[in-house]
């Protein structure tokens, strides 16, 4: 019998699951968060509940093991039942060696609603700092864009050359900044790479302490191609991007469990 695990991130915008099995990624599934917590989650005496097969979540045959954990946003105020829990920065390093083999690099994590930044040597957590206080940083700030600008997010991630100057530190504010550039007639090209620079701005600072020899950037931002490319221009570094940025977490998760 092949033993499955289960990792499971969950996110403030999204639940990702992985299921490892010998060793390698046997599948991954992505839910919408607040949909996935009515449909398929329940608590019972302040523990989080899942029923695994409506959610079409594969748990391998009955008679074959498979253990589960968890970590993400919703891990801070909810418990899953039977699983084990998992800190995020530790879910997120652990997937990152995993998915790349390596045990010394610096990890950037671009999540839905905070930035993570850590360092691992040797295959240890080394040092790590984490922007939770606003989610101008994160991926919602280029969501919020996006719909300001009316595009999806896989035009935004095309432009880099000659960006607009947004200055406003608040994602709420932002939004405001971008609607004067765009009343005073900037071609779109050059305000979604102003949207990109705005982002890498607030990214670089919590770099700056951490070696960049190499840098593995995780997230859903990661499939953002021109920020990608104006951060391995900014800092230099070898830059790599796992096959799987978004369910990285998760992934974390289910290797932790061998």
């Amino acid at each position: 019998m092949t033993e499955v695990t289960l990792g499971i991130d969950l996110g403030s915008r999204r639940v990702k699951v992985a299921a490892l099995s010998g060793g390698t990624v046997a599948w991954l599934k992505t839910f919408d968060t607040i949909p996935f917590y009515r449909r398929f989650s329940r608590l019972e005496k302040d523990e989080l509940v899942i029923d695994f097969q409506a959610a079409g979540i594969d748990c391998g045959p009955p008679e074959a093991p498979h253990s589960v954990a968890a970590t993400g946003y919703g891990r801070n105020t909810i418990r899953l039942r039977n699983a084990l829990i998992l800190p995020e920065i530790q879910a997120h390093c652990r997937g990152a060696r995993f998915q790349t083999g390596l045990s010394d690099f610096t990890l950037l994590d671009l999540g839905g609603q905070d930035t993570k930044v850590a360092r691992v040597e040797k295959g240890l957590l080394a040092d790590f700092v984490m922007n939770d206080k606003c989610a101008a940083s994160s991926g919602r700030y280029l969501e919020n864009m996006a719909t300001v600008l009316d595009i999806p997010l896989e035009e935004l991630s095309r432009h880099t050359a000659d960006p607009v100057l947004l200055s406003a530190t608040c994602g709420i504010f932002g939004e405001s900044e971008l609607i004067g550039r765009i009343l005073e007639g900037h071609p779109l090209e050059k305000l979604c790479a102003g949207v990109n620079q705005a982002l890498l701005k607030r990214i670089l600072p919590m770099l700056r302490p951490f070696p960049l020899d190499v840098l593995i950037v995780t997230g859903g931002v990661a499939h953002n191609d021109a920020l990608m490319a104006m951060l391995r221009q900014a800092t230099g570094a070898r830059l790599m991007i796992p096959e799987h940025p978004t369910h990285n977490g998760a992934i974390g998760c289910a290797a932790a469990l061998f």
